[in-house]
């Protein structure tokens, strides 16, 4: 497998996002991240992807300067939201050629954990077209829950089955989804899936579900 790593621009504000390009991919898979510790996981995640002929890209929707700034859960999903629209149009622009846009033509995917996974789940609702399927890790769905009943997007929902709070929040948000759906509850994890082998049990699910399901929209 030949596996070509750049760095793209989408507009600013937005930083730069790794790009991994492999050969014949079946989609590209964006993991919408915000900070250092989702950055480790989602690379070693990633590279699991990679292997499965899916590209990924690595997106983060704030600087670093915003990262500090603190606003509200909602001030702060309407931000991300906002910047992920951006992105998703970027990476859909029709103008783009193949060489500019090796992604081009290939199935979206957005992966993304706490209030970035609300973001993702707005943004799929208002893009059908272009996000074909949505992973949410710990997601706070309870910031999306005014959209869920319109996503239709296949929509997997991993929690951690050690965090009783987010398995409710999960569960409540899963019952407003009219989409094709499930959720897993991930055995011994707790919100930031940092117990031994749980990363390795959270990858190899999202990457059945990706799988499976940007096949089927290619």
């Amino acid at each position: 497998m030949e596996l070509n790593r750049s760095l793209i621009e989408l507009g600013a504000p937005l930083p730069p996002a790794q790009l991994a390009n492999v050969t014949d991919a079946r989609g590209l898979i964006v993991f919408v991240q915000g900070g250092s510790a989702d950055l480790r996981s989602n690379s070693s995640v990633a590279a699991r992807f990679q292997a499965r002929q899916l590209d990924t890209l690595l997106l983060d929707l704030l600087t670093h300067d915003e990262l500090a700034q603190e606003r509200s859960d909602r001030e702060h999903v309407d931000l991300l939201t906002q910047r992920l629209f951006q992105a998703v149009d970027a990476l859909m622009a029709t103008e783009l050629t193949l060489a500019q846009a090796p992604w081009r033509g290939l199935p979206l995917g957005l992966m993304a954990a706490d209030i970035h996974a609300a973001a993702s789940l707005r943004v799929a609702t208002h893009r059908p077209k272009a996000v074909r399927a949505v992973v949410s890790c710990g997601g706070r769905l309870d910031l999306a829950a005014d959209v869920l009943g319109d996503l239709r997007a296949p929509t997997l929902l991993l929690v951690g089955a050690a965090d009783p709070k987010m398995v409710e929040i999960t569960r409540e948000g899963f019952a407003r989804l009219r989409c094709e759906k499930r959720i897993d509850l991930v055995p011994r994890a707790t919100r930031l899936f940092q117990e031994a082998g749980t990363l390795d049990d959270v990858a190899q699910r999202a990457g059945d579900w990706f799988s499976n399901h940007l096949a089927a929209a290619g």
